[in-house]
């Protein structure tokens, strides 16, 4: 497609500007220095940009975490130790939908964060795809979405029709044989660190949060105010090293809902402001806070999306579709996958890359992929360019198609996120 870029290579990343077995070109890494949200409008939102996987991405978070509280064997991919030497307690809060690209937009009514930002802050990548799931156990596992398997928001179980929606996973697959990488949390505990998950009440022993959060107790938090507390609670209860993993969902929702910038979202952003505001000023002097985000967002025009459930072209030798509408996953009918990708290709031109499950596990997008998670990944992948969306409104709930923002594919805008570390 005319201007598009491919995403760099997992666990060891090339030079920018060579070439995957693919065929791609690698992009260049977003700017990982100290940049505040003044500076972000010379980079273009839309460009593709690669996950740092060992480089700065969020999964190198909660390792680098571990480096710091001395658990034997962390690694510290992002260099904390020497900056937060003596901190015994840490806390690690991952505010949903919050990219880098969305920090400008939520300055006037966060200034704290933007203040955060502009002096603490550097940018991550997250995971591919860009999307909750995959992002929470990336971050949880310290681990590339190849290795821990949620490799999107809905998945095909396989050698079954049946698609598994990550967020309202009861159980069913066992999160731990369709997850089965350790968490840090439980690495942490096994070291002797005292470790806490504050989320919603409702996400307590889901799939997801067993996938992403186990090791930890669990303590429910609805409310930035519940939240703030839970997390300070926790961090300063015991005597000895103490590790505080806190989630706040609402900006995202609110994004979605009704889009990034509107009236709704705002509320929300200066909510995060006071979360962090909160956060900051109860930080034990012994403690620090690394605050990030698991993917940003982009408004998708009425005009850009696509819908695969009323273009019989799109449907035609496709059994069963996944993912979601910026990152699709087609699973295709025996011998029917070069006439999907062909027509695919056709119908949605630059609006998206269409390349085979082959293509996209080479170009080194989700990490190594073992052969026991490949047949999670449609034969046929689909990653929507720029603004546009392929949405599937029978065959997926209304309200999937009803949404203003979304995320999952690899522009700037989704896929480049803050990390602030303060110390107490």
């Amino acid at each position: 497609m005319t201007g598009s870029r491919e995403p760099a290579e997992a666990e060891t990343p090339p030079a920018p500007g060579s070439t995957d077995p693919g065929g791609w070109t690698r992009p260049v890494p977003p700017r990982a220095g100290s940049a505040g949200p003044g500076g972000l409008g010379r980079d273009d939102p839309l460009a593709t940009v690669g996950p740092r996987y060992g480089a700065g991405s969020l999964a190198d978070v909660l390792p680098s975490a571990l480096a710091v509280l001395g658990v034997p064997g962390a690694t510290d991919p992002l260099g904390l130790t020497a900056a937060l030497a003596g901190v015994r307690r840490v806390a690690v809060l991952l505010i949903d939908g919050l990219g880098w690209y969305q920090v400008p937009t939520a300055a006037p009514y966060a200034p704290t964060l933007a203040g955060l930002v502009a002096t603490a802050g550097r940018a991550l990548t997250s995971g591919f795809p860009s999307t909750t799931p995959t992002s929470l156990v990336t971050l949880g596992t310290g681990t590339s979405p190849g290795r821990h398997g949620v490799l999107g928001f809905t998945l095909r179980v396989p050698r079954t029709d049946r698609v598994l929606n990550h967020v309202e996973w009861a159980g069913d697959p066992e999160p731990l044989r369709w997850q089965p990488v350790p968490t840090q949390l439980e690495r942490a505990r096994a070291a002797g660190v005292a470790v806490t998950v504050v989320s919603r009440p409702e996400f307590g022993g889901s799939g997801l949060t067993v996938a992403a959060n186990r090791g930890g107790d669990y303590r429910g938090a609805a409310g930035v105010d519940a939240l703030a507390g839970e997390m300070l609670t926790a961090l300063a209860a015991g005597p000895g090293p103490t590790l505080v993993s806190g989630y706040h969902p609402d900006l995202d929702r609110h994004g979605h809902l009704t889009g990034v910038d509107s009236v709704p979202w705002r509320h929300a952003a200066a909510e995060v402001d006071r979360l962090l505001a909160r956060l900051v000023d109860g930080l034990p002097p012994d403690a620090a806070l690394l605050a990030t985000a698991d993917h940003g967002q982009l408004d998708v025009p009425a005009g850009h999306r696509f819908d695969l459930d009323t273009d019989p072209r799109l449907r035609a030798g496709v059994e069963v579709v996944a993912g979601e509408p910026r990152v699709r996953y087609l699973h295709v009918t025996p011998g029917a996958r070069d006439d999907v990708l062909a027509t695919w290709s056709a119908v949605l031109g630059d609006a998206a890359r269409v390349r085979t499950r082959e293509e996209v596990v080479a170009s080194g997008w989700f990490g190594p992929v073992p052969a026991e998670h490949l047949d999670r990944i449609g034969d046929v992948v689909v990653v929507c360019n720029a603004t546009y969306a392929v949405l599937a409104t029978r065959s997926e709930p209304p309200m999937a198609s009803r949404l203003v923002a979304y995320h999952g594919s690899d522009t700037a805008a989704e896929m480049t996120i803050p990390f602030l570390v303060l110390r107490g």
